[in-house]
């Protein structure tokens, strides 16, 4: 699940970066997540799931100081998830999210990919970025039944499997073509 409601930035704030996020830099992930994962707005993961999942997530900073996050999971040849978008509190309204999804969409079509998924309450945000609702899996019979076989909790929310159902409640499920 994703979240991210993050106005145009704020005159006077920081400069935002985004870079690669590196396995040091798991903790401040872990501590971005954690409020919102207590909020059943975003999934906790163990740490070592973050570890293992460290090449997909970037990390945005203002002024040198680890604001946001955010990760791009590929789910197919041409479909991949917007996951664990999370902005600091302390650093919304400067432009943190926007500056991640941008990112990741773009990380999207460098890997030459046709749509990027996700599940969020932040509806609004999302389609600032050309996201629109969408009911139902976009993927046709033969790579759902792939889908099936990943052990993957995004991947289960995707499918919108029974097991998952109470971490979807009231998320909407938004697609962009790229």
């Amino acid at each position: 699940m994703t979240t991210a409601a993050d106005p145009a930035p704020a005159s006077g704030a920081g400069r935002v970066t985004v870079r690669p996020a590196l396995p040091a830099d798991v903790p401040a992930i872990r501590d971005l997540v954690e409020p919102y994962a207590e909020r059943r707005i975003l999934l906790a993961k163990e740490m070592v799931g973050y570890y293992e999942a460290v090449q997909e997530f970037v990390i945005a900073e203002v002024d040198g100081v680890v604001a946001g996050c955010g990760a791009l999971h590929v789910m197919w040849s041409d479909l991949a998830e917007v996951r664990t978008l999370a902005v600091d509190p302390a650093h919304r309204g400067r432009g943190v999210g926007h500056a991640l999804l941008d990112a990741l969409i773009g990380r999207a079509r460098a890997l030459g990919l046709r749509r990027v998924f996700c599940l969020t309450f932040e509806t609004h945000f999302f389609a600032r970025h050309g996201f629109h609702a969408i009911e139902g899996t976009p993927v046709g019979q033969d790579v759902y039944a792939e889908l099936l076989r990943s052990h993957d909790d995004g991947v289960a929310e995707f499918l919108d499997l029974a097991r998952v159902k109470p971490n979807t409640l009231g998320n909407t499920r938004m697609l962009l073509e790229l």
